[in-house]
């Protein structure tokens, strides 16, 4: 199986219109169930000791893996798209010992996707807005760092005659996250759309938890759902392109979902980041927590 970066394609919702905003995915082309491959198990690893097997994954570097810490099994749970070889696979448990690894297929590979809840473009990319946010009287859409970088005024139409802002910061690799300011204070829209003429108020934001049921929205793919099995992953796309500390979900998305919003109930989680497979078959997906860019520029959701 393959871990591939989602392309542009994504959608955001707004209060009073929806706004498109192209949010980066990464999708993987088959999404199919992850099935786990039984390995020998050792005593319980220390903290010390999954560190160091998280250390041995990333010098690793095989693009179209992820993995994170589950501290319940006492494992770093790898996951692997079908770029990987068996012989890639010998080559990471090598690395960091066979036993305290849990490794994971999924199909298809892992992509950034340009997309959001609702959608928005820019030169060569649709993507999708995350959460509005405000600071001081100035409003901002949120979305994927992939789609904003080397991109800088994005519109809610695919022909580029209305105007949504500018990008004003934007991270990608290491984090994936956008921030683009809004031309028009009226644009901003506090709400998530879920694609069936409803809207879902967003008051707060905060960080989910391992088995939380999650929703999230895009412009490809509407109102999907499921659960969080992951917190703190690490995704390597390839090409030196390595973003940490995410959370991984079995919520199916595709390109233009990219940066699309992950909430429960009235709280925002994350941004889509990618992931593989789609929603026909199922995936896996990965999103940028929405606490760190709110953050780091003192940003607020409404």
């Amino acid at each position: 199986m393959k871990l591939k970066r989602l392309l542009p394609l994504g959608s955001f919702t707004g209060r009073a219109r929806t706004l498109a905003v192209a949010a980066s995915l990464v999708t993987i082309t088959a999404l199919a169930a992850p099935s786990a491959i039984a390995e020998p198990s050792d005593a319980r690893a220390s903290t010390a000791r999954l560190a160091q097997a998280s250390d041995a994954v990333l010098e690793a570097d095989v693009a179209g893996t992820a993995w994170y810490t589950d501290r319940t099994s006492g494992k770093i749970v790898v996951t692997a798209d079908q770029r990987v070889t068996a012989g890639q696979l010998t080559q990471i448990k090598k690395a960091a010992g066979a036993g305290v690894l849990e490794i994971k297929r999924t199909a298809g590979t892992f992509n950034r996707l340009i997309a959001g809840g609702e959608a928005i473009y820019s030169t060569g990319a649709r993507c999708s807005l995350g959460f509005n946010a405000v600071r001081g009287g100035i409003y901002y859409a949120l979305t994927a760092g992939h789609c904003t970088n080397g991109r800088s005024t994005w519109y809610t139409n695919p022909a580029s005659t209305v105007l949504l802002g500018t990008t004003v910061a934007s991270s990608f690799p290491v984090d994936d996250y956008g921030i683009i300011q809004h031309a028009n204070r009226a644009a901003a829209d506090g709400r998530v759309y879920l694609y069936n003429g409803t809207y879902r108020d967003i008051i707060n934001a905060g960080n989910p938890a391992v088995g939380q049921f999650v929703e999230r929205t895009g412009s490809t793919t509407g109102y999907r759902n499921g659960r969080v099995t992951g917190l703190n992953a690490t995704v390597n796309y390839g090409g030196g392109q390595l973003v940490y500390g995410l959370i991984q979900t079995n919520v199916c998305a595709q390109p233009g979902d990219s940066g699309g919003p992950l909430f429960s109930g009235n709280t925002a989680h994350g941004l889509l980041s990618g992931g593989s497979g789609n929603c026909t078959v199922g995936g896996t997906t990965f999103y940028q927590p929405v606490t760190e860019p709110l953050g780091l520029y003192g940003l607020s959701v409404f």
